[in-house]
């Protein structure tokens, strides 16, 4: 499993670059570090251990100060995070939304769509997973989420095209990405027909959502939808 780098040691490491220790070996002593971070000299130095054991810095202890030179590894993680930010500051979209609303017993209607073989194909196609045969239906509560919730209509999604039986005609639905209490993957879909408006969100997941978390009506679920890039 990969370590998820520590946002402390991406701080030091992006003053040490500052400092032009990505492109040389700079003399940098933990009382100057410390300044710069606001810590205490005995917080930068212990920093700068720990970055030299995960493989970030090459350091040398000297009378005059340290010795530090950014590894290869040290740059990459710099690069990332060049990366992540650019990408926040020229996206046309917000990454992700995070929507919080509250269980309630819908009518019933999800069990019967999403178990129809042609949806179910392209969500597993699609989306990556079979989903559970129901929604879990979510009552967004205040006007902000609700806000939200409307301006996800402009966003692109993932579409699931409509088909036509011998009884009647399935429209097509959008589909999000969705992270559902930071725990399970899953989408909010998007019908062209449904009773609900947009204060509901009806999200699939590979599991029952309601038993896997424990979930009751009533209870407060914050789903994070993530746009496409």
């Amino acid at each position: 499993m990969t370590e998820k780098p520590d946002y402390r040691h991406l701080f030091v490491l992006l003053k040490l670059a500052e400092m032009g220790a990505h492109r040389r070996t700079a003399r940098i002593s933990t009382e100057y570090l410390a300044g710069k971070l606001g810590t205490s000299q005995q917080t930068a130095s212990r920093y700068l251990i720990e970055l030299d054991n995960k493989g970030w810095i090459k350091r040398t202890v000297t009378p005059e100060g340290c010795l530090i030179k950014i590894t290869e590894a040290g740059v990459k993680e710099l690069q990332k995070l060049h990366s992540n930010l650019r990408f926040l500051m020229e996206s046309a979209y917000p990454p992700s939304i995070t929507l919080e609303g509250t269980v309630f017993t819908g009518l019933g209607e999800g069990a019967y769509y999403i178990s129809k073989e042609k949806y179910q194909k392209q969500f597993i196609e699609k989306l990556g997973f079979d989903p559970y045969p129901g929604t879990l239906n979510l009552r967004l509560t205040t006007d902000y989420d609700v806000k939200a919730r409307s301006e996800l209509e402009a966003y692109p999604a993932i579409e699931v095209e409509g088909f036509r039986d011998e009884d009647r005609t399935f429209g097509h639905v959008k589909c999000y990405p969705a992270t559902i209490e930071n725990k399970v993957k899953g989408a909010l879909i998007l019908a062209l027909r449904t009773h609900y408006d947009v204060s509901v969100l009806e999200i699939i997941a590979p599991v029952f959502l309601r038993k896997h978390l424990k979930l009751r009506d009533g209870h407060k679920v914050k789903v994070e939808v993530l746009t496409l890039p």
